[in-house]
């Protein structure tokens, strides 16, 4: 729904569209628009949607609040084995409406230049995408669309939908015939873009008495608001939430989701996580934790003893994902012995000795990025796939174009990089080029970590058809067959003779001087159809202390050991975790969008919805492993949304770990000072009954 025709179905919801010459003039022209509402029944929460005789979108064939059932794995066999399992548990985790709230909000600017072409600025994380979009719904042909993609100034999965605002600009450039922008408010964009999470599961491990897990049920009940923001391929409309069975060897599991509109904004958003991986990730996580409470195990013993060994990768999982490879042992023993476990535990048993509240937390999370392949995923129904080409110039320096969109990851370095690898060039005369429809390749977008698991294959498989090209270039330099001549130290020799080379910058040269009777030029374009995603891991680790008269939280130390495949550049990894933590520590502690009964936002600006700085944000220490991904040209897994999707879960299980000894089994994010304290009181007063 652009605007709202005759039924608004939640607060904020557009319902017209104002052009003037200044923003001033426009909020002027809002303002003296004249609305006649008339109240109806609120449907404020996906149980009451469930059950509520209240239809919310009588547009739809399906006369009913459920948009639809998703469900993988063995149903009856999980049952069975949950049944006959002589431990079990059982648990309602429920993963808050949060939002991604990227620096900078969307925006857009339309015009049609001198040709009839439209011309689309706007902050989009997938251009193509948006391109092909636009032409099917508004009937102009897609070779008379322009869209640029400038810097966005963060994403995070918020810049992927198209909003309301974009098709009026267009609408409005069409009508009027002169240029129209649209920014939206910071109101605007924590009240009616894309919102993510809001799943509540039902999460049930079986398991035996000496710790080993025997099967693991998960029920889901989502809120997607007023209409489903998700862009979820066609045949997973939950994502990729069949992740939900992590690092661990479970012989049989079933998962099922069910969503229900609301009076809600749209939601759906896939935050800094593949199609709801974060949910499924603290859903398991948590799970496993309450589990060890319920054996009265240590978390990292029963964590091991289930663990996928190395020997089963390639693993089959019981939800129908094959993981490609991984140590998960090896990645916890690094995490344990960066955090000082052993010492931890026995300064713990001091403090609770003294009633002092210490907690140690773990997340040992399985992620899985890289959509495609595109026999599995699509978006709008076109496959996802990525490209990426190359053009190296007679100096020796080049372009690379992709069909990504970096919102802040640092592709212009990681891309060039790639290439001055693979063809022995300098990565400071390659220039990277991104968001212009009119010149990259088609590709997909970036978002789900996808860029280096998919375009980042690309780019590699790009560079090697022209270093094949080159090769016989090389050989008619070196006066030799193409056969005897070797790429070896960045560089083509003869075979045996060492002192026989040529570099790829003279190459270069000769591919427009002395190509002889090769093709001129040395380019080459690549797309790549992935056969399979990547499952970067890690294992994260918390300690912290809570004040039992307040309930403040104080995270002492944080530990991440991640293992996303081949690192192509160091200092990008890192700072992709250290955002990805900040965020994940947001959500744990003080993120959430609330709504009242009524259906009002509650946290409409950064006032209400805190966005942590330096001051509040913990000291991360981060340690990584390397198990490359078999598949992937340069073995690489991505990495930019795993601290996203572990963290959240290590910063919960260290907080219930320093309650536990008052009894305290579980208590849903945000864990505010106030939720904790409370928590305290309760668990105080019960021991006292």
């Amino acid at each position: 729904m652009v605007l709202a025709i005759g039924k608004v179905l939640f607060q904020y919801q557009e319902v017209a569209a104002v052009f003037a010459e200044t923003r001033a003039a426009a909020v002027d022209g809002a303002e003296a628009v004249q609305v006649d509402y008339a109240p109806l029944p609120v449907v404020a929460d996906p149980f009451t949607s469930k059950t509520d005789k209240t239809l919310l979108r009588p547009d739809r064939e399906s006369k009913t609040n459920h948009i639809f059932h998703w469900e993988v794995g063995d149903k009856e066999g999980t049952a069975r084995a949950l049944a006959a399992s002589p431990k079990r548990i059982k648990q309602r985790l429920w993963f808050q409406r949060c939002h991604p709230a990227p620096l900078e909000p969307c925006g857009c600017v339309a015009y049609f230049d001198t040709m009839g072409r439209l011309q689309f600025h706007v902050t989009s994380q997938a251009p193509h995408v948006y391109r092909t979009a636009l032409s099917l719904v508004t009937g102009i042909p897609e070779d008379k669309i322009h869209v640029i993609s400038p810097d966005l100034g963060g994403g995070f999965g918020n810049k992927v939908p198209v909003y309301p605002g974009y098709v009026c600009a267009i609408v409005g450039a069409l009508k009027i015939g002169r240029p129209v922008k649209w920014i939206e408010t910071r109101t605007e964009n924590l009240t009616s873009t894309g919102f993510a999470r809001d799943y509540h599961m039902d999460v049930e491990i079986g398991a035996t008495a000496d710790g080993t897990i025997t099967a693991l049920h998960v029920a889901t009940t989502a809120d997607h608001g007023a209409f489903d923001a998700a862009a979820d391929p066609t045949k997973y409309p939950a994502g990729i939430f069949g992740i939900v069975t992590g690092s661990y060897s479970f012989p049989v599991a079933y998962a099922e989701v069910d969503a229900y509109f609301t009076n809600k904004a749209p939601g759906g958003i896939a935050y800094r996580c593949s199609f709801r991986v974060t949910e499924a990730s603290y859903a398991i996580e948590r799970g496993m934790d309450i589990l060890a409470d319920e054996l009265g195990m240590d978390a990292v013993e029963l964590r091991k003893k289930n663990f996928i060994r190395t020997d089963q990768f390639p693993y089959p999982s019981a939800l129908g994902f094959t993981y490609d490879s991984g140590d998960y042992h090896k990645t916890l023993d690094v995490a344990l012995e960066k955090i000082g476990y052993t010492a931890l535990l026995k300064e713990q048993a001091e403090k609770r000795a003294r009633g002092e509240l210490m907690g140690i937390g773990f997340s040992t999370f399985t992620e899985v990025v890289g959509a495609g392949p595109s026999k599995h995923f699509d978006i709008l129904g076109i496959k996802m796939f990525d490209s990426a080409e190359i053009r190296i110039h007679p100096t020796g320096a080049g372009i690379v174009r992709t069909g990504t969109k970096s919102q802040g990851q640092g592709h212009e370095t990681t891309w060039a990089q790639i290439v001055a690898e693979e063809l022995g060039l300098d990565p400071q005369t390659i220039m990277v080029e991104e968001g212009d429809t009119d010149t990259a390749p088609y590709g997909l977008g970036t978002y789900a970590s996808r860029s280096t698991p998919v375009a980042g294959a690309a780019i590699t498989m790009a560079a090697r058809r022209i270093r094949e090209k080159a090769r016989k270039i090389a050989a008619h330099l070196l006066e030799v067959g193409e056969g005897d001549v070797e790429w070896t130290d960045y560089k083509f020799q003869v075979k045996g003779v060492p002192a026989k080379t040529v570099t790829m910058k003279e190459i270069a040269f000769a591919a427009y001087t002395n190509m002889a009777q090769n093709e001129p030029g040395l380019e080459a374009t690549y797309y790549y159809d992935p056969p399979n995603m990547t499952y970067p891991n890690g294992a994260y680790v918390a300690v912290v202390d809570v004040d039992r008269e307040t309930g403040e939280t104080k995270v002492r130390r944080f530990v991440a050991v991640d293992d996303c495949g081949v690192v192509i550049n160091p200092m990008i990894v890192e700072g992709q975790i250290h955002g990805g933590l900040t965020e994940g520590f947001a959500m744990a502690f003080i993120q959430e969008i609330q709504y009242d009964a009524q259906g009002n936002n509650l946290n409409t600006n950064f006032t209400d919805y805190l966005v942590p700085t330096s001051l509040e944000t913990p000291h991360w220490e981060t340690g990584n492993t390397v198990t490359p991904s078999p598949h992937h040209p340069m073995g690489a897994k991505g990495v930019g949304e795993s601290p996203n999707v572990g963290s959240p879960a290590a910063f919960v299980n260290a907080v219930i770990d320093a309650l536990s000894p008052l009894g305290v089994r579980h208590i849903d994010m945000p864990l505010t000072r106030d939720k904790v304290w409370r928590a305290i009181r309760d668990a105080e007063v019960k021991k006292k009954a």
